[in-house]
């Protein structure tokens, strides 16, 4: 029966991936850039920068996080680390890695010094992927005044040993301490040559020679079958994506070539990050696809490949399609609503008091999730948190498509305010089971805002009917059928305010006074009819308690 559910779901999954239109970038309500994929606890992982929206240089102020378990449906976790938790710096959140260790998350940035005036690098560390994350040491890990110090990536060998990489346009490498916050010795600049990276040193290139290719920012180190990698944008402006391999994390390195050619990205400049997951490799990158986007407005993309027989990378070209599902999305449950596929027009923000929520939601707006698996629990209702601060509007509940088989609509009123939240249930109009993708259409007056979106949840049949009573606690059914109607006599648990005496109310025992009647004649919806006998009625009872 395994296999046979298996072989139905792979079958389902290739239908649904047959039709699969646009998921790259994958984000589509900010800009992100500088992606740096983590993989923990059976999710994975991504550490972005923000471009800001109509930038005209790289105006970046915070990083953010996505995170996902089946590679197309990404949650937001919006921006834990910003450059005002560095007291120290004061400009240009830019390339970051987190990395886990001995359950600390460490998450390694760069920004602008108010010490030295230059670009330095530095930690902030959290107890769980997504924050809160703070500067532990209040100062720069390495500041020497030079703009050279961007774009950190951290890297733990196989025996524990962890190396710390960085820069721009020359590369440099130092070993970290246990502590994951301090150097095991000097910061060692990388002495590059036309045979470990395609051109030497930048003040050891001849003018007007044309070099294999040239380093310039973005490593990215790591290690796979013994063999360590270094990953790198290449090339100039604009920049493509090349690689070096060694078999030391100190090198020597030997020059590889090309990973990601020079494409039509929309961005000249690219930054990379690889990583394994679920039995599948990924290549991160970044674009300038979104609307709006381009050089300074850049969005994270994410390709699958394969390793070379060798072990050395293939050429991997950027696609509008991006990857595949892994995994199929479980719809049943509180979901957060900046859980997403694709989505049109829609932004995300938070505060300290929801997190993150959708927004700038305006008629003809979508959020697409991929791959839902409904089962065959018949879902029954659509719950969904909403706030609107003038009109409202409707969300439409489609599948397969934006204009798809329509689920539900859910009527948002005005709630009073922005952020003044409501929750709100629909019925299902309409039975769906197996797999599709998700759509929850906007629709109201054309132009204005209409509402806000905190999380969603569908509720099958089962979930909707069980416990078949929620007013009171009820305990040892007993069912008696007459004509045709289900009679069910119930025990009573009562509430701890119910219970007779005070000095009671926090003990665990049996505190129960009289038995309840219910009934029904379709089996889901309930009469009550109250306690039917009491304790009182027998009057050779022991004690006031234990009915």
């Amino acid at each position: 029966m395994k296999n046979l559910n298996r072989l139905i779901w792979v079958a389902s999954m290739s239908a649904l991936c047959s039709g699969i239109a646009a998921q790259n970038p994958i984000v589509q309500t900010n800009y992100t850039t500088d992606p740096a994929p983590m993989v923990h606890d059976g999710r994975l992982y991504v550490y972005t920068g923000h471009d800001e929206d109509k930038a005209d240089f790289f105006w970046m102020q915070e990083w953010r996080v996505y995170s996902t378990a089946d590679m197309v449906n990404w949650t937001d976790h919006g921006s834990p680390l910003a450059i005002e938790d560095f007291k120290w710096g004061d400009d240009r959140a830019w390339a970051p890695q987190c990395m886990e260790r001995n359950g600390k998350f460490y998450w390694y940035v760069c920004l602008h010094s108010k010490l030295t005036n230059g670009m330095a690098i530095s930690v902030a560390v959290g107890d769980s992927p997504t924050g809160p994350f703070r500067d532990v040491l209040g100062k720069p890990m390495f500041d020497n005044g030079s703009w050279d110090n961007i774009d950190p990536s951290v890297f733990i060998d196989d025996n524990g040993d962890a190396y710390l990489c960085w820069g721009n346009p020359h590369l440099y490498i130092a070993k970290l301490n246990e502590d994951m916050i301090s150097f095991d010795g000097e910061v060692t600049r990388i002495e590059m040559s036309e045979e470990s990276f395609g051109a030497p040193n930048p003040d050891k290139r001849v003018k007007g020679k044309k070099y294999k290719d040239v380093y310039v920012e973005g490593p990215w180190l790591t290690k796979r079958n013994g063999k360590y990698y270094m990953l790198y944008a290449a090339g100039g402006v604009p920049e493509h994506i090349a690689y070096s391999m060694a078999d030391s994390p100190m090198g020597p390195w030997k020059y590889m070539g090309n990973i990601m050619p020079l494409q039509d990205t929309g961005s000249f400049t690219n930054h990379c990050g690889v990583i394994d997951f679920k039995g599948n490799s990924y290549f991160f990158y970044h674009t300038g696809k979104l609307p709006g986007g381009g050089g300074f407005g850049r969005s994270v993309a994410v390709e699958e490949f394969k390793y070379n027989d060798d072990g050395t990378f293939p050429t991997i070209m950027p696609t509008e399609e991006g990857v595949k599902p892994v995994d199929t999305f479980n719809p049943y449950g509180k979901t957060e609503a900046e859980t997403m596929a694709f989505s049109k027009g829609v932004k995300t923000e938070q505060n300290d008091e929801i997190g993150v929520y959708v927004t700038d939601i305006h008629n003809g707006d979508y959020i697409k999730l991929q791959a839902v698996d409904f089962g065959r629990m018949f879902p029954r209702t659509f719950t969904a948190r909403v706030a609107s601060g003038l009109r409202g509007g409707n969300i439409e509940v489609h599948i397969d498509s934006v204009g798809g088989q329509l689920l539900t609509t859910l009527n948002v009123p005005a709630t009073g305010g922005w952020e003044k939240w409501q929750t709100l249930v629909a019925d299902f109009k309409a039975k769906v089971v197996g797999v599709h993708d998700l759509y929850f259409t906007f629709k109201g007056r054309k132009g204005p805002k209409l509402m806000n979106f905190d999380w969603w949840e569908i509720r099958g049949v089962e979930q909707c009917n069980m416990p078949m009573t929620q007013t009171k606690f009820t305990a040892d059914p007993s069912p008696l059928l007459v004509g045709d109607t289900l009679f069910l006599f119930a025990s009573h648990d009562a509430s701890p305010e119910d219970i007779v005496d005070p000095n009671e109310r926090s003990s665990a025992g049996f505190f129960m006074y009289d038995w309840l009647l219910y009934s029904t004649t379709d089996m889901v919806n309930w009469t009550e009819h109250g306690a039917v006998a009491s304790l009182k009625d027998f009057s050779w009872r022991s004690r006031d308690n234990g009915g």
